[in-house]
């Protein structure tokens, strides 16, 4: 008893720590930058969207968000092809060789990405990739497969044997065990993984700042950044900014939830 309470008092404080900071940001969206100092945990007296209208018709969040879906976007579909695959190989590769190839992969997730800034910031250069949303891309990729790789080689082992040992006897080869058995089996877990990158590659801002100066080529998170001057903050365009770059993630929650809390159950049920 005493520990249920205990956990629900904890539950209840995360869920306040989520929530009022959201709302913060939401009731912002609506009001304006006085309000948001004087009182900002009060309602707004009404559903005013003029920072809506002046964030549309500032031209400053089309381009932007443009660039952060071309790079989110390509960046998931690239990462979850490389992914898939090599998960498949390990998968099927039960020997020392799979098991340290694997090992290699997990260590890939305990390295910070902020360790590698001045390397990759070198190599870019080098290469001319600066200013290029294709950098950002490979930057994405390079920096997520170890999770994917981790999260869909674990859901690989657990497929049963015996349809990869029929389909052989059949004369399907690997690339056909891939496409025709494994991938359909893993639709759970590549949506839970398509939505758990997409958030982080939206999300990205550190890599955007080293990599990218030219106004054209900025991404939605980089372009929030204008909002804030030397001198004065608009706290109430950040908000709206904060506003409509969330919406894409939400958008895309609710497209593949099913998907995403069937990755996320997947293995948790024994039969």
């Amino acid at each position: 008893m005493r520990y249920q309470v205990i956990k629900n008092s904890l539950l209840a404080l995360f869920g306040v720590l989520i929530i009022v900071p959201c709302s913060i940001v939401v009731m912002g969206a609506f009001k304006s930058d006085a309000k948001i100092i004087s009182e900002p945990l009060a309602l707004p007296d009404q559903l005013n969207f003029e920072n809506f209208k002046r964030l549309f018709a500032s031209g400053r969040v089309w381009i932007p968000a443009k660039n952060s879906l071309i790079v989110s976007i390509s960046s998931v579909v690239i990462t979850l092809f490389l992914a898939s695959l090599a998960a498949f190989a390990l998968s099927r590769l039960i020997t020392v060789t799979g098991k340290v190839l694997f090992l290699l992969f997990s260590i890939g997730l305990a390295i910070p990405g902020q360790v590698n800034i001045i390397p990759i910031y070198l190599l870019f250069v080098k290469l001319h990739l600066t200013n290029s949303l294709l950098g950002l891309v490979l930057v994405n990729v390079a920096l997520t497969l170890p999770i994917s790789i981790f999260i869909l080689t674990t859901f690989f082992r657990e497929l049963p044997k015996e349809m990869f040992e029929v389909a052989n006897i059949d004369g399907a080869g690997l690339w056909r065990n891939y496409r025709s058995i494994a991938l359909p089996l893993a639709k759970p877990a590549v949506g839970a993984t398509a939505i758990f990158l997409f958030v982080i590659c939206w999300n990205d801002l550190l890599y955007p700042l080293m990599l990218i100066t030219q106004l054209d080529k900025k991404t939605l998170p980089l372009a929030m950044i204008d909002f804030r001057g030397e001198y004065l903050i608009q706290y109430n365009m950040i908000f709206t900014a904060i506003v409509v770059a969330s919406l894409p993630m939400i958008v895309m929650f609710l497209m593949f939830q099913r998907s995403f809390i069937a990755g996320l159950t997947q293995g948790a049920v024994k039969g």
